[in-house]
């Protein structure tokens, strides 16, 4: 175990990977409130610290079903084209400013035609405020990467025609699918069929499961649907017996371990819809310690208070998590991005080795 915590500051400097981002839970607050005023949406404070506190402590309830209702401020705020390009573009500089190299933002474009936008127009809108985004990130001296999922709602009837949104815009900036919404009494086994077409269509898709229902929700997500990666997946904790001097994993613990499913932790994301009881408890660590394919995320920046960076610094004070730990979740996310191979072998042997063999070799002098 480390015996400092790593400096949060050090950890901004270091390449960090995302795969599992809310583009609708990370607005700036001065955004939501600028663009409220103009729409005329009524918020619950109207000064940008206070509209965060909010934000945290609405969210901050316990169950994931009074979570989701943060997003209806946020969501309210991006039903133009100017809007979605602006906090696509301010999301990307954010999380270029916090180290973040590469990230995949996830939304769904069903929630943003309230105002008449078409759902082409809205991936379009969000796509080029992303484009904007890296250019003035790198012209900031903050270069990242950034691709985008598009997501069906799981408890809505539109999840094959958002698949197949999602393969029209396909090498786009799109690389992927999701279903998100509320988890509890909306299996991902009722959307099978937006999954075989993307499996037909040689679509690359990550599902929500195991973050407030078991591993049944796990089992369903890869063994009916074939997610390629798990978003959050904690709940496979249950599947696990860790009471003797060895662990013992379920078959379908065994199957994500070996076959290297990514999981997409949120660790303080998952203490506010009690997907983990406390942060020392939290299985994020003994998922690690185990080899299943872990990964640090942020799900939402706004919601959850929270960065990339703190994420990790929460770890390493937690559980002594030094440079090492923080390397080896970060080419994790790479290696289960949905980039091409060869732009995920680029980014991790130019970008993220190079980096933390710097970080090692300086605090082992």
């Amino acid at each position: 175990m480390n015996p400092k915590p790593l400096d949060i500051d050090a950890i901004r400097q270091a390449p960090k990977a995302v795969l599992h981002e809310h583009l609708d839970g990370g607005l700036r607050p001065q955004t939501i409130i600028e663009i409220a005023d103009e729409i005329g949406h009524t918020l619950p404070a109207d000064e940008p610290e206070a509209l965060k506190n909010w934000f945290f402590d609405a969210a901050d309830s316990g169950t994931l079903e009074r979570y989701l209702e943060t997003f209806a401020h946020t969501v309210a705020v991006m039903q133009r084209s100017d809007d979605c390009f602006r906090v696509a573009s301010e999301a990307a500089q954010d999380l270029a400013a916090d180290g973040v190299v590469y990230a995949e933002l996830r939304y769904a474009p069903e929630q943003q035609l309230l105002a008449g936008l078409a759902l082409e127009e809205v991936v379009e809108a969000t796509l080029a405020g992303f484009e904007e985004g890296q250019r003035l990130a790198a012209a900031a001296g903050n270069p990242i990467t950034v691709r985008t999922l598009l997501c069906g709602m799981r408890h809505a009837d539109r999840t094959l025609e958002i698949a197949k949104l999602a393969v029209a815009f396909r090498d786009k900036g799109v690389v992927g699918y999701d279903i998100a919404g509320g988890e509890i009494g909306n299996p991902a086994e009722r959307h099978v069929e937006a999954f075989d077409y993307l499996r037909r269509e040689n679509m690359p898709f990550t599902i929500h499961a195991g973050e407030s229902v078991g591993p049944e929700s796990i089992w369903g997500a890869v063994a009916v649907c074939g997610a390629n990666r798990i978003g959050h997946g904690v709940q496979l904790i249950k599947d696990i017996d860790l009471s003797g001097d060895e662990a013992k994993l379920s078959n379908l613990a065994h199957y994500i371990r070996d076959r290297r499913i990514a999981l997409e932790v949120a660790p303080s994301s998952n203490l506010q819809t009690e997907g983990a009881e406390s942060i020392e408890t939290h299985p994020i660590k003994a998922l690690y310690d185990l080899g299943f394919r872990v990964t640090v995320n942020n799900d939402n920046r706004l919601q959850s208070r929270t960065s990339t960076s703190r994420e990790f610094q929460i770890l390493s004070e937690t559980f002594g998590w030094g440079w090492a730990e923080v390397k080896r979740c970060t080419e994790n996310a790479m290696k289960a991005s949905f980039l091409h191979h060869p732009e995920r072998r680029r980014v991790i042997e130019e970008v993220i080795r190079p980096a933390y063999a710097a970080l090692e070799s300086a605090d082992a002098e």
